[in-house]
């Protein structure tokens, strides 16, 4: 059936996988189709709408088509543009830091640290800065954790204090050497105009000024926390979305382990 509707299929749709040339996937294979949003400091009407449509355009979007508009007040709009991003990535040539650890049930961390530590281990935690959001490390600290994955209050062989939120990096400092701490973990969820950076590196300051560098394992997490980001500011690790108290357990443990941390 030469000509018919099958092979005019295989003419217009590129089915073939690249792996160094990655597109975004909606429909086909390589079509790059991409829904963005994004707002404006323009009032609702055509103008804006244009406007959103060339600044689609100017990001690699092809035949960009506004499908959502609305009205924020005081001059600023709301956009949804659908359309085809002409831009790809090598997906071979991607490499990204990782935190080097085997991850263990809580049980398994309860067995590694009456084998190779010997006694309880002491880790600090909190929001720090003006950060109120408790989320993050109720999730690693409380004793329910979450999404069935129990949190370091559970474990047998950890003495787990949660600070809570908007504590002072001194607080927290001050806090990890009245306990004798082993670990301190930082949670920040607030990033805007990347304020969670000055917060972290005052941080690691702080334990340095105070002389705990080497005694403390330093761990920090948040949504746009990452574990490049982490090791340049100075902490041992650094847990980002989908993290489990079972991973920054493990982490702690066998970086004491390996430091000779007794």
């Amino acid at each position: 059936m030469s000509g018919g509707l099958y092979s005019t299929e295989n003419k217009e749709f590129d089915k073939t996988f690249d792996p160094t040339k990655v597109k975004a996937y909606g429909d086909t294979m390589n079509d790059g189709k991409v829904q963005l949003s994004f707002t404006l400091p323009l009032p609702i009407g055509d103008e804006a709408k244009e406007a959103a449509r060339q600044l689609a355009m100017k990001m690699g979007i092809e035949e960009p088509n506004v499908t959502h508009m609305m009205d924020m007040g005081v001059g600023y709009t709301f956009f949804v543009v659908y359309g085809s991003c002409v831009h790809s990535v090598d997906s071979t040539k991607i490499v990204v830091p990782k935190v080097e650890t085997n991850t263990m049930s809580m049980e398994e961390t309860d067995e590694f640290i009456r084998k190779n530590i010997g006694r309880k281990i002491v880790v600090v935690g909190a929001c720090t800065g003006t950060d109120a959001h408790t989320v993050g490390i109720d999730a690693i600290m409380n004793m329910k954790g979450f999404a069935g994955h129990y949190g370091l209050e559970r474990y047998q062989m950890i003495e787990a204090v949660n600070m809570g939120s908007q504590v002072p990096n001194e607080e927290l400092v001050a806090k990890a050497i009245e306990l004798n701490a082993d670990a301190i973990i930082v949670s920040q969820v607030v990033t805007q105009k990347n304020v969670h950076i000055p917060n972290m590196t005052e941080l690691v300051e702080i334990v340095e000024a105070e002389g705990l560098r080497d005694k403390v394992v330093l761990v920090a997490g948040g949504p746009r926390i990452s574990h490049e980001l982490a090791k340049e500011l100075g902490y041992d690790a650094g847990f980002g979305s989908g993290t489990y108290a079972d991973d920054v357990a493990s982490f702690i443990v066998q970086e004491m382990a390996k430091r000779g941390i007794k």
